[in-house]
C-alpha cells in the first residue's frame, strides 16, 4: 500500500510515497480504499512541524473519499466521506492508497457530490459548523457577520443561510460577491465599523472571525449588546488587547473553536449534519483549482503552500466508473 509519508518536519521536500505493509484493522475498525484527499492548509502546517501534537514518522492528510473494502458487512463497498482533527496527525492520514478508520466513523457521501468534491468538504465546512451552530447557535432572522469569505467563511456563510440567517461578508476590497451573501463591507475602509453597525441595525448578533490577530479589535466592536463573537484563527498576530469595561458593559461574548479537538468520530456528526444541505442544493461544494496524482504530491503540497485559489486534491486511486 502506498502512502505520502514524512519522517522530519520541513518544507514539501521532506515528503516521499512509501510502501506500507497491509493494514490491519481491528474489530471496530474499517479500511477505506482512498479515491480522493483534499490539502488543508493545516496538513502544509503539519509537514513544516507547527503542529505540536504530531509523532512521526506520520502519513498527513485529514479529509477524504472513497469506499470501504474491509470492515462490517453492512459496510462493505458504500462511498463514504470523512475528516478528523486526529487523523494525519497522532494517526495515520488520508494522503495514501488506504486509510484504516473506526468503524463509529463512517458516513456514506451524498450522491451527488463526485469523490473529488467530497473530499473538499471536511475541514471547511466542520470549522464553519463549529463556528456557527455549535459555538454561535445562529438562528433564524438573526444577523451574522463574516470576516474572511475564504473556504471557511464560505462555508459559514453557506451553512448561515440555509439557517435563515442575514449574512454580512468582510473582504478586503469587497468586490467578492456571493448568493448567499446580503450584503458586502470592505474591511480596509476607514469606516468599516459604521458600515457594519449600518447594514446590521447597530450591530451583529454574531461576528465569525475567519481571521483573527489584526481583525480582532475590529471585530469586538461589530457586536450589538450580547453579541457573540467567534474566533478560529490567529493568522498574523497572537496576542490582542480590548477594553474590558466595554466588553462586559455590552454583554458580548468570546467564543474560541479548534476543530483539532474533533476527531474521526466527532467529525462524522458534523458531516451528516451537512449532508441534507448537499443533498438539495443548499450547499454548494468549493471549487477544485487542480488535481494530482498520490506521485505528484510534493508539487500539490507547494500548490497549497503557495495559496492556489480553490481546493487541491490528490487522488490515491483511480476511482471506480
Amino acid at each position: 500500500m502506498k502512502a505520502l509519508r514524512f519522517t522530519q518536519h520541513g518544507d514539501p521536500g521532506v515528503l516521499a510515497i512509501g510502501d506500507l505493509p497491509k493494514l490491519t484493522p481491528s474489530a471496530d475498525e474499517a479500511v477505506v480504499q482512498v479515491f480522493a484527499a483534499s490539502i488543508n492548509p493545516s496538513d502544509v502546517k503539519n509537514v513544516e512541524g507547527r503542529m505540536s501534537q504530531t509523532t512521526l514518522p506520520r502519513t498527513p492528510g485529514r479529509d477524504y473519499a472513497g469506499v470501504v473494502i474491509e470492515g462490517p458487512a453492512a459496510w462493505l463497498g458504500a462511498e463514504v466521506w470523512g475528516s478528523g482533527g486526529d487523523v494525519g496527525f497522532t494517526r495515520d492520514g488520508t494522503h495514501a492508497e488506504q486509510v484504516v478508520v473506526p468503524v463509529a466513523s463512517l458516513r456514506r457521501k451524498p450522491a451527488n457530490l463526485t469523490f473529488e468534491e467530497a473530499s473538499a468538504i471536511g475541514v471547511n465546512f466542520i470549522a464553519a459548523w463549529c463556528g456557527v451552530v455549535e459555538a454561535a447557535q445562529v438562528q433564524a432572522g438573526e444577523t451574522i457577520v463574516i470576516i474572511g469569505l475564504g473556504g471557511v467563511g464560505g462555508a459559514a456563510a453557506q451553512i448561515a443561510k440555509r439557517i435563515g440567517a442575514k449574512v454580512v461578508g468582510v473582504a478586503r476590497g469587497a468586490a467578492a460577491t456571493s448568493p448567499y451573501v446580503d450584503a458586502m463591507v470592505d474591511s480596509q475602509g476607514p469606516d468599516v465599523i459604521e458600515r457594519i453597525r449600518a447594514v446590521t441595525n447597530g450591530g451583529a448578533a454574531v461576528v465569525f472571525d475567519t481571521v483573527g490577530g489584526s481583525m480582532f479589535e475590529t471585530a469586538i466592536h461589530m457586536l450589538k449588546v450580547g453579541g457573540r463573537l467567534v474566533e478560529i484563527s490567529a493568522t498574523d498576530r497572537r496576542e490582542v488587547t480590548f477594553n474590558l469595561a466595554d466588553f462586559y458593559h455590552n454583554e458580548s461574548r468570546l467564543i474560541g473553536v479548534d476543530t483539532l479537538k474533533r476527531d474521526l468520530v466527532a467529525s462524522a456528526e458534523m458531516l451528516e449534519a451537512l449532508r441534507p444541505g448537499f443533498e438539495d442544493g443548499s450547499y454548494k461544494a468549493p471549487s477544485i483549482a487542480q488535481i494530482f496524482a498520490l506521485e505528484d504530491a510534493q508539487t500539490a503540497y507547494r500548490a497549497m503552500a503557495a495559496g492556489t485559489n480553490g481546493r487541491v486534491v490528490l487522488t490515491p486511486q483511480t476511482k471506480r466508473t
